[in-house]
C-alpha cells in the first residue's frame, strides 16, 4: 500500500476493503464485543489489571482473522490510530446492519 491517507473518511473505504471476508468480520466483532464485557467486567469488580488483556482480545481475533481467512495485513500495522477508529466504525455498522455480520 503506497497511499497515504490524511482522513479516517477517506482511509474507512479501504479499511472495509480488507475486511471482506464474513469469518474476519465477526472475528472483529467477537473481540470488539469482548473488549467491552471485559471493561465493564474489570470496572464493576474492581479488577482494572484485568485491562492488560484488552489488547490481545481486540488484536488476537483481528489477526486469526486477517492472517488465516482474510489473508493480508493488518492495516494496524501501517495506519494504528485509523485501523483502531475502523475497528470501531465497523462494529458500529454491523451492529446497526449496515454491514453484513
Amino acid at each position: 500500500m503506497s497511499h497515504k491517507y490524511q482522513r479516517f473518511a477517506d482511509f474507512y473505504p479501504y479499511y472495509l476493503s480488507e475486511h471482506q471476508d464474513n469469518v474476519c468480520r465477526r472475528l472483529h466483532f467477537i473481540g470488539s464485543s469482548l473488549i467491552i464485557m471485559l471493561i465493564i467486567y474489570a470496572v464493576m469488580n474492581s479488577q482494572l489489571a484485568l485491562l492488560w488483556f484488552i489488547p490481545v482480545l481486540g488484536y488476537g481475533f483481528a489477526w486469526v482473522g486477517h492472517f488465516f481467512f482474510e489473508h493480508n495485513k493488518p492495516a494496524t500495522f501501517t495506519y494504528p490510530f485509523y485501523s483502531f477508529l475502523g475497528d470501531w466504525v465497523m462494529f458500529k455498522d454491523m451492529l446497526t446492519g449496515k454491514i453484513k455480520f
